[in-house]
């Protein structure tokens, strides 16, 4: 939120300064900030994105009403647990998609990419590298990985390519992509199911040995907390650097309070769920541990190594989206293609670098997904690319081009996700819960005109 929100003011806005080197005086840099009511003082001070809040909001409705409703099992830490897991995948891909949309394109491929790019790994792993390069031992992984990333840029890339340099419509390029990827993935082993991956590949699914643990899941909390106290402190020096108006102190108070309490909240959560008690009597037996007569050991699950990977990669995107010039360029070709066309950015190129990392993210879901599953099946990413489509636009990326974060799409993603579990908890059919999804998607994208028209 910070970065979005200082890099907004210095592309729109000019400093209040008499001359060069002028500073506004602190008391009129508060001014915006004490008119209106309360609630809208508030706002105004902390710079909240209301759109964003509303989507929060929605998503601890959701999960209220679907705790109730399922006999308060929704709201537990193992739920919530398994939650994080399931929905690292289409959070990856949705900061992906967030930049496709945002250039007025869109891409129907990614499951089918995700299931292609995730059986040519399985398969990998299973047969060609120990045939051609030996035993690899522990870097199994990572040249299976290696070889997943690399075949996601490349497909990407042509789909880059045809869009950007042949002119052919993005709809029709990823549309037969998903055809296209979906069939290669049957044809790469005729239907069948690849299984087991490497023990190390598998780490990447989470599970219990898939976590970091209570200890580590702490001081990834607490450098978390670091990381948004001095972001809100380098915030507020960049603005007083160059003369823009500063939140007030009690405003960023708040802000830092309430993002570590946040962060520190969810750790308390993945910290609460136990090992199963089958595993922790393996655990027990093998490592030699003496438990006394009567009790039980309990091992904390802590942060899933997906989620890890989830929030590694969001961070990345937001600095790329916000923080470099190949985000600037994305952001100008959707709010005006021709505009950025004239001052001299290579369009072309940059639509291709897009669809080419969207392959990349894919990649990096599918990897995911097989190793949480420990297998590569063919059923893998089947309308993935429907739940990517609707965190991004859930998240308040618009289809009309030019607008979009990649926070909003990773929670998006959380959204999406907790409709499809809260309605497995209830025994839902898998029909009517992609009924539910694609209805949700229609409003998304409904409100998202309510809300431009009146922005306008």
């Amino acid at each position: 939120m910070n970065a979005t929100s200082f890099e907004s003011k210095s592309a729109g806005e000019a400093p209040a300064a008499s001359g060069a080197g002028a500073r506004a005086p602190d008391s009129g840099q508060f001014a915006r900030a004490d008119r209106g009511n309360a609630l809208q003082r508030f706002f105004r001070a902390t710079e909240i994105d209301t759109r964003m809040l509303g989507m929060i909001g929605a998503l601890l409705l959701i999960w209220i009403v679907f705790h109730i409703m399922s006999d308060y099992r929704f709201l537990t830490p193992r739920n919530l647990w398994n939650l994080s897991v399931q929905a690292s995948g289409v959070a990856i891909m949705s900061t992906g998609m967030v930049l496709i949309i945002v250039t007025r394109h869109i891409d129907l491929s990614v499951g089918s990419i995700l299931g292609f790019v995730a059986m040519v790994m399985g398969v990998a792993q299973t047969r060609y590298l120990a045939q051609y390069f030996g035993d690899l031992g522990p870097w199994t992984w990572a040249a299976a990985l290696f070889c997943g990333v690399v075949l996601g840029a490349l497909i990407g890339g042509l789909h880059g390519w045809i869009i950007a340099y042949r002119g052919v419509p993005a709809f029709i390029v990823t549309l037969g992509g998903l055809l296209v990827w979906r069939g290669a993935a049957w044809w790469v082993t005729s239907g069948q199911t690849v299984a087991p991956m490497d023990p190390t590949f598998r780490l990447m699914g989470g599970g219990p040995y898939g976590a970091i643990g209570a200890f580590w899941s702490w001081m990834v909390g607490l450098v978390a907390c670091v990381a948004i106290v001095l972001g809100i402190f380098l915030d507020r020096r960049n603005r007083k650097r160059f003369d823009f108006p500063l939140r007030p102190r009690w405003a960023e108070f708040t802000l830092a309070g309430v993002g570590c309490t946040l962060v520190l909240g969810a750790v308390a959560v993945v910290n609460a769920y136990p090992w199963p008690k089958g595993i922790v009597r393996r655990h027990v037996a093998e490592n030699g541990i003496v438990v006394p007569e009567g009790e039980t050991l309990f091992i904390a699950h802590g942060i899933a190594i997906p989620v890890l990977v989830a929030i590694g990669v969001g961070v990345v995107m937001t600095f790329i989206a916000t923080r470099t010039r190949f985000g600037r360029y994305v952001f100008a070709m959707g709010g005006n293609p021709e505009a950025a066309e004239l001052a001299g950015i290579n369009t072309r190129w940059v639509t291709m670098k897009i669809f080419m990392l969207m392959g990349v993210l894919c990649a990096i879901a599918a990897a995911i997904s097989t190793a949480r599953l420990n297998a590569a099946t063919n059923a893998q990413g089947t309308l993935d690319e429907l739940l990517v489509i609707a965190a991004a636009v859930i998240g308040g990326t618009s289809l009309g081009g030019g607008i979009g974060t990649i926070v909003g799409a990773m929670i998006g993603a959380v959204v999406m996700q907790s409709l499809q579990s809260g309605m497995v908890l209830l025994g839902v059919d898998a029909p009517f819960q992609n009924v539910v999804v694609g209805v949700v998607l229609v409003l998304a994208v409904w409100l998202d005109g309510i809300y431009r028209k009146r922005s306008a």
